[in-house]
């Protein structure tokens, strides 16, 4: 199991591992070892997920997200296969912590009497700053 929160964790066999070829360091094994990590996560069609936070993590995934729901995360960080599974793995489990965060409720304000006298003095004196620049009249 990959422990997210305390209340919510994701099954290892829900997490598709495939390893490729990674550009950057990795010296001469860097053409002979598949050491960069995909991780693939089925968001739409996993068991482990509550609806809400599904919703929100396919959101947060943003251009991770494939057409069929499934988030794929990409690791190449580091020259081994072991610390990119591990780091992929780590940053699928934030990504999901992200979600299960339910956003604070926005609460309706009201400016005060004073916040609105001051912007409206503000607009006064700008308004006189500009008019001070235009050409006099004729008629004066």
């Amino acid at each position: 199991m990959i422990r997210i929160t305390d209340r919510l964790a994701i099954a290892e066999s829900e997490v598709r591992l495939s390893f490729v070829g990674a550009s950057g360091p990795g010296g001469q094994n860097v053409n002979k070892v598949a050491t960069a990590v995909l991780a693939r996560f089925d968001a739409a069609r996993s068991p482990s997920l509550p609806e809400a936070v599904r919703q929100r993590l396919m959101r947060l995934a943003g251009g991770r997200l494939t057409r069929e729901g499934e988030v794929v995360i990409e690791a190449q960080r580091h020259r081994s296969q072991e610390m990119n599974r591990r780091d992929a793995i780590e940053r699928l489990a934030e990504l999901i912590r992200r979600a299960a965060q339910t956003p604070k409720r926005r609460r309706g304000t009201r400016p005060s009497r004073a916040a609105k006298e001051r912007r409206l003095e503000s607009k006064r004196r700008l308004s006189r700053r500009k008019g001070e620049r235009r050409r006099p009249d004729d008629a004066d």
